[in-house]
Parts: C-alpha cells; sequence; structure tokens
C-alpha cells in the first residue's frame, strides 16, 4: 500500500521512497460520483458516499518526478486503492547482483495475480542468494538449504528449514527450481517475506559493516599520517 495521508498532507513516493509534503504542483484531486449530472458537487449524503476520489501526485524528487495515481472512497469503503503503481516493491541497493533483484521484483509484481508463478521466481530469487551469498551450487534448492547449515546465523537456517516444511512449500522446494507447484498466496507471502529478510541480513548489513569498518580505518590512517607529519 503507498503511504499517503491527505488529511496531514504528505506522502512517500513509492519510487524512490522520500517523504514529502503535498502542495498544489504536486497533488491534484478529481471528484467523480454518482450524483445527478447537473450537479458537480453531491449533494445528499447518499450522493457523498458514493463519490470516489482520483489523486494523481507528483515526486518533487528531481531525480525521481514519476507520477503516483490513487483511488479513495472514504463513504462506502473507507478505502485506498493503488492504481499506479499498482503494487509498491521495495528497491534493493545495486550491490545486491541485478538477476536476484529483477527475480523479486518481477515475483512481487504478480504475487497477487499468481501465487504459483510468483512462488516459483521467489524460489529462483532464494536459490541464486545462497549461490551468491553462500557459495554453494547443488541440483537442489532443498540440497543447497542444507549445505548452508553451519554458515549463517542459527536461527536464520531454522528459519529457511522451518519455512520448506509448510504446506507446499516444502514440496517446492525438493522440485526443480523452474517447475511451478501449486502454492497459495499466504505461502508465497511467506516466501517473500523471507528473501527480504535474508536481503537484509546477508546484502545490507554487511555492506553497511564493511563501509563503517573502512571509514574507521580510513580514519585511524588519516591521523597515524597525521602524526607523522608532525614530528
Amino acid at each position: 500500500m503507498i503511504q499517503f495521508n491527505y488529511m496531514q498532507k504528505s506522502y512517500t513516493c513509492p519510487f524512490c521512497l522520500r517523504t514529502q509534503a503535498l502542495n498544489d504542483s504536486s497533488f491534484v484531486k478529481q471528484r467523480t460520483g454518482f450524483c445527478a449530472a447537473s450537479r458537480i458537487v453531491p449533494q445528499s449524503a447518499e450522493e457523498r458516499l458514493t463519490e470516489l476520489n482520483i489523486c494523481s501526485i507528483k515526486c518533487s524528487n528531481p531525480k525521481c518526478g514519476k507520477i503516483t495515481v490513487l483511488a479513495m472512497n472514504y463513504g462506502m469503503t473507507g478505502r485506498v486503492c493503488d492504481i499506479i503503481p499498482k503494487k509498491v516493491i521495495r528497491q534493493f541497493p545495486d550491490y545486491i547482483p541485478q538477476q536476484i533483484r529483477n527475480d523479486y521484483e518481477e515475483a512481487t509484481c504478480i504475487l497477487n495475480d499468481s501465487p504459483k508463478a510468483a512462488a516459483t521466481l521467489y524460489r529462483r530469487c532464494l536459490q541464486g542468494m545462497i549461490r551468491d551469498f553462500g557459495g554453494i551450487s547443488k541440483n537442489r534448492l532443498i540440497d543447497e538449504i542444507k549445505a548452508l547449515e553451519g554458515n549463517i546465523p542459527v536461527m536464520q537456517w531454522k528459519a529457511i528449514d522451518g519455512l520448506r516444511k509448510i504446506g507446499n512449500i516444502g514440496a517446492h522446494m525438493e522440485s526443480d527450481v523452474n517447475t511451478i507447484v501449486d502454492i497459495d498466496e499466504g505461502e508465497a507471502e511467506k516466501l517473500s517475506k523471507l528473501i527480504e529478510l535474508l536481503m537484509e541480513k546477508w546484502y545490507i548489513a554487511r555492506h553497511d559493516e564493511e563501509a563503517l569498518l573502512q571509514d574507521i580505518t580510513a580514519m585511524s590512517e588519516e591521523k597515524q599520517e597525521e602524526r607523522k607529519g608532525s614530528k
């Protein structure tokens, strides 16, 4: 769901994730509904219940500038529905391999419409991560998961191993990685959450740690050079 607060005029762009204030240059609202054709503004309570607002928002980030479109009905349903983009997909950093990110994004796009196809892509994404991060390559994903034991924190491995025992996910991991196995949306969603968690732990946390250690090392070396120069 796109993060949008009409009352507070705040909005988080689903493309670049920048939170920003709405103003006349970035926000347009169009009203439609089932009131009498001769009236633009609904008069009765019943007409107001059927009123639908289509909101277009342009991101104020000059590096983004993309358009988001939402449909709002606070009367009958009280819902805000995403139109563009249809689904908010988390953007992961470029230092995560492109193919892994591509499989994750494509799977997330089709998760609601085709959980079986999405789960196949998530499984391929998980296999790609194990091979890239763990340096493990076997014929079946289930064998790669078993070989991963002892190479990652215990709770992470238990979560991966435990997930394969839920419903059809186990069969999904024992089959060929490109085989489509029957799976429901809830199970596919669990695979999605697992992928996101592992990207955080295996790639982002490692990258941040390495960057911090490099900064500290560079600072230490710089100070040492300054001391040498002052002697």
